[in-house]
């Protein structure tokens, strides 16, 4: 029997003071929240405090869960964080060419790749949570 193998993640859409988004501007998709793989042991809501400081320097406080995005075919499920900046200031990384804090409707222009500008959308529309879409 083959063992199944799957990615879970965790990414956050952090706001600021100002109702501004926290962007992170990758070298393979463009613009988008921070996020990536939880590692083996960890918990979803450490994984995106962790990514969210790896990949931008802003320190977070995660205020809720708000669903989930599976991708079906390949075998990943994205999970989504709203969370508040707390500290740190804004640092770029090597999955970080730039970092900022970017008002609502300026941030889900700038988020072009898949369907990344949605997640945004249903984690800021609090009618929408929980959330399960497959894809």
């Amino acid at each position: 029997m083959k063992v199944p193998r799957h990615i879970v993640s965790a990414a956050t859409i952090v706001t600021n003071d100002h109702n501004e988004i926290l962007l992170i501007k990758g070298p393979r998709r463009g613009w988008e929240m921070p996020g990536g793989q939880v590692e083996e042991r960890e918990s979803l809501k450490a994984a995106a405090i962790r990514e969210t400081k790896e990949e931008s320097g802003i320190v977070i406080e995660v205020v809720k869960f708000c669903g989930v995005f599976q991708n079906v075919e390949g075998s990943i499920c994205n999970t989504l964080f709203l969370a508040k900046a707390i500290g740190g200031k804004p640092t770029t990384s090597s999955e970080s060419l730039e970092v900022g804090f970017f008002p609502v409707h300026e941030a889900l222009e700038m988020v072009t790749y898949l369907n990344f500008r949605q997640r945004i959308e249903y984690c800021l529309d609090e009618k929408a949570q929980p959330f399960y879409i497959e894809f």
